[in-house]
């Protein structure tokens, strides 16, 4: 059963693919947010797991990240 543990959990590793991805590529938060067509502070909610991320942002995340969704899925066990 999904529960609200396993929900943040979610959250947290999302945060944590899309922090590094960023830092691949050198970009702050800001920078980034302008690629994506988001708010800046959207960006550190999502870093932080602040945010529940919609599948429209997640793609636009992705696209500025210059990597397939699925990439930025992929969570560490």
């Amino acid at each position: 059963m999904y529960n609200i543990n396993m929900k943040k959990e979610l959250l947290i590793k999302f945060g944590n693919r899309v922090r590094e991805e960023r830092f691949k590529l050198g970009l702050s938060q800001e920078e980034l947010a302008g690629k994506a067509g988001v708010h800046r502070t959207y960006i550190g909610m999502i870093e932080r797991a602040e945010k529940n991320i919609t599948l429209e942002n997640i793609q636009k995340i992705a696209q500025a990240l210059k990597i397939e969704i699925s990439q930025l899925m992929k969570f560490e066990k």
